[in-house]
């Protein structure tokens, strides 16, 4: 019987011109390709069958490639998962620093553009409909793929508490989960893509109750 060592060393012998091609190639897209076609598979796997019914082997086969392929970015069927539940997200932009309202309606739009897509409202409701039976799966997740997205808009926040473009003592994890929380919400509620200029709206309403006064309005004129 072949073990998985086995397995990984047939995996990564290859021929000395394929070897050749793959150093004046920069970027490895041939790696690259393979993982997104195991994330695929992943995700095709878990509509199909759902998390119970996923098997790393079915993926492999599914994505066209070899089991240590897999493995060797995944070790096991959990952190497989997280990582295909987490490909369904964009990455958030980084925050330019100028303006915070512009940083939180570049962060919102890809929030929302992610909450349109059919595929994420399947797989979001089967993730936290799983959390019961796979609580620690669903934590992972929050730990190394939500939360971090999170820490992003707080640090957006706080800089705007610091700036002075947000009122001192803005409670800015509320604030975070407003923001989070009105495009979760419209997602989960309207199957209908989010109209242009959302995001505006969302920050603009909260932006209402936590940005500074002007400094006409600090002196009682009207505003």
């Amino acid at each position: 019987m072949r073990t998985q060592a086995d397995h990984v060393e047939a995996d990564v012998t290859v021929s000395a011109p394929a070897a050749r091609d793959a150093i004046r190639r920069p970027g490895r897209p041939r790696s690259e390709r393979a993982e997104q076609a195991i994330l695929d598979a992943t995700l095709e796997a878990i509509g199909d069958y759902g998390v119970d019914g996923v098997r790393c082997e079915d993926v492999a086969a599914r994505a066209g490639v070899g089991k240590a392929t897999l493995y060797r970015r995944w070790p096991g069927k959990e952190d497989l998962l997280i990582a295909a539940f987490a490909s369904l997200k964009a990455p958030l932009p980084e925050p330019r620093g100028e303006s915070v309202r512009e940083d939180l309606i570049a962060m919102l739009e890809v929030m929302a553009a992610d909450a349109d897509d059919p595929r994420y409202a399947r797989q979001f409701a089967l993730l936290h409909g799983e959390g019961e039976r796979y609580p620690r799966l669903v934590r992972r997740y929050r730990e190394q793929v939500v939360e971090p997205r999170r820490d992003l808009i707080r640090s957006v926040l706080r800089r705007g508490v610091a700036s002075g473009e947000l009122r001192p003592g803005t409670d800015v994890e509320v604030a975070m989960l407003l923001l989070t929380g009105a495009v979760m919400a419209r997602g989960k509620h309207d199957a209908t893509p989010a109209e242009p200029g959302f995001a505006s709206r969302v920050v603009d309403e909260l932006l209402r109750g936590i940005g500074a006064r002007t400094a006409s309005a600090r002196q009682g004129a009207p505003v």
